[in-house]
């Protein structure tokens, strides 16, 4: 499709939406938030740019509506625009990516003070924190049968359930740096390296390359 080389991962996704329902620009925002800010973050910042290119391209529609006084535009998704989602749906998918600046400053550890790593480290807890306060009853709503579009929980609950791995995975990772961190010198760099760590990262990277041949 000759629109497809202009649109991106974000566009597809907030089509994605479009084809759940017609929303606002405001009512996206709150979804974003709510669902795929949780792995998608950057559609957020992309919230304003994407629909208006959406429409342009044929793919969805703007309808402008009063809520008294007051105009909106409500965007909904087009025929063409359910094709464009099914064709890019088998097409191959990147990995994931971290963005984390806490592990910048971690990486350049050297440049600050054992604090101050612990500081950045703390970071990553405060983060684990958060998530779990705003994922809190989201799953139990779904048991209860008051999530919203309940018809997609089966992949819903694939993507729910990745985020809780990766949440259980930094809250594990911050624990464990923080008790390494802890046992070092006031001299950041004076710090021992902790190879028992790296000899199970080794092992854990062998193993895996020794399954992959042997497959």
């Amino acid at each position: 499709m000759a629109e497809s080389r202009s649109l991106t991962s974000t566009s597809y996704a907030i089509l994605g939406l479009l084809s759940l329902r017609p929303w606002t620009t405001y009512e996206l925002a709150q979804q974003m938030r709510r669902a795929l800010g949780q792995f998608w973050p950057r559609a957020e910042s992309k919230l304003y740019e994407e629909p208006k290119k959406l429409v342009d391209h044929g793919l969805a529609k703007a309808t402008v509506e009063h809520v008294g006084k007051r105009p909106r535009t409500v965007y909904a998704i087009t025929p063409a625009g359910e094709q464009a989602l099914k064709a890019w749906m088998p097409l191959p998918s990147d990995g994931p990516v971290t963005e984390f600046e806490g592990l910048v400053r971690v990486f350049f550890a050297e440049h600050g003070t054992t604090d101050d790593l612990l500081a950045a480290i703390e970071s990553a807890h405060a983060w684990v924190e958060r998530r779990y306060e705003e994922s809190e009853g989201i799953s139990r709503g779904y048991l209860e049968g008051q999530g919203a579009f309940p018809e997609r929980l089966p992949w819903l609950i694939l993507c729910g359930r990745f985020q809780q791995e990766m949440i259980s995975a930094v809250e594990r990772w911050a624990a464990w740096a923080t008790e390494t961190v802890e046992g070092w010198p006031d001299d950041i760099r004076s710090a021992e390296p902790d190879l028992g760590a790296l000899e199970a990262m080794a092992v854990m990277s062998e193993t895996h390359a020794r399954v992959e041949r042997a497959g």
